[in-house]
């Protein structure tokens, strides 16, 4: 029988069984998947094979069947390990904060360019809209423009008075979303405005280290009533790049690749060579420089907390 995987703990797994019933299920042996050396060899979204066990109230994985795609990030503490966040999604979806806690625009592109190698459609979610300022509002609307201004979406929200929910729906109806961010953004507030009746525990915001407290550990996928899925994971502290070659880096700034059709050089690295014409946009102001320091910074090897 197959299943899809709808929630992981770490040694167990949720599978919905294609006969409707959910079935505790784990992983016999070692359980790797060729080319690829992750801490979680199977993720919520993947479609699996199962073979019950003795009773038939659990089952053993025992094949992982072909992904559309997947999303994934490297720990850049000393384990250096890769995980994958999910499977076979339709779109990424970034809770952004301006302040307690704020998201970098470091992190921003890093998770951007991480969709756009594994092909996932992203969008930026700015929320807690009902603590902004006068002059909070005008840094937001300069963070909107630099994203727009090369083609992501972006909405502003408040999940705990439900300003603008409508339409959040209206654009993840019938698709598989993962919802991702740092702890203390609100994922888990934003998922209760989505899914009312589900009423997730949701965390503060530490007074001293203005990070969030995680509530949620582990990974798991919901069914919206719209149709579609949305896969909420534990916060992201730090995002590692993980499986992209310098060389290869500029694809994945859409605008960076754009412009670079009308540089000197074929194989211009947009760093010192003359006549980049990417430089020359940054310079001019067609591309943003927070844009551009996070390209030198990845493509350096920099990796960020932030």
């Amino acid at each position: 029988m197959q299943g899809l995987v709808i929630k992981s703990t770490g040694s167990w797994y949720h599978v919905l069984a294609d006969n409707g019933k959910t079935y505790d299920c784990r992983i016999l042996g070692k359980f790797r998947i060729k080319g690829i050396k992750t801490t979680n060899p199977v993720a919520v979204g993947d479609r699996v094979r199962l073979q019950f066990e003795p009773g038939g109230e659990t089952a053993i994985i025992t094949e992982l069947l072909p992904r559309r795609n997947y999303i994934i990030r490297k720990s850049i503490n000393l384990s250096r390990q890769a995980q994958i966040l999910a499977a076979n999604l339709d779109l990424a979806l970034l809770v952004v904060t301006l302040a307690s806690p704020r998201t970098s625009l470091g992190f921003i592109d890093r998770f951007l360019v991480t969709a756009e190698a594994y092909d996932i459609p992203a969008i930026l979610v700015f929320n807690k809209l009902d603590l902004f300022s006068d002059e909070g509002l005008e840094i937001l609307q300069d963070f909107k423009a630099i994203y727009e201004d090369i083609g992501y979406s972006c909405y502003e929200v408040s999940a705990l008075q439900g300003t603008n929910i409508t339409g959040l729906q209206e654009v993840i109806a019938g698709k598989t979303t993962l919802i991702s961010g740092h702890s203390g953004v609100g994922k888990s507030s934003l998922i209760n405005a989505l899914l009312p009746d589900r009423q997730i525990r949701t965390g503060a915001v530490s007074d001293w280290s203005d990070k969030g407290q995680h509530t949620t550990t582990f990974a798991e996928m919901y069914a919206l009533p719209q149709g579609g899925h949305i896969v909420d994971t534990p916060g992201i502290r730090e995002l590692g790049i993980i499986d992209i070659e310098p060389q290869e880096l500029g694809h994945f700034f859409p605008e960076i690749f754009k412009t670079s059709d009308n540089c000197r050089f074929n194989n211009c690295r947009h760093i010192n060579e003359p006549g980049c014409a990417v430089m020359a946009a940054v310079q001019e102001g067609g591309i943003a420089p927070s844009r551009y320091e996070s390209y030198l910074s990845i493509y350096h090897g920099n990796d960020t907390r932030n």
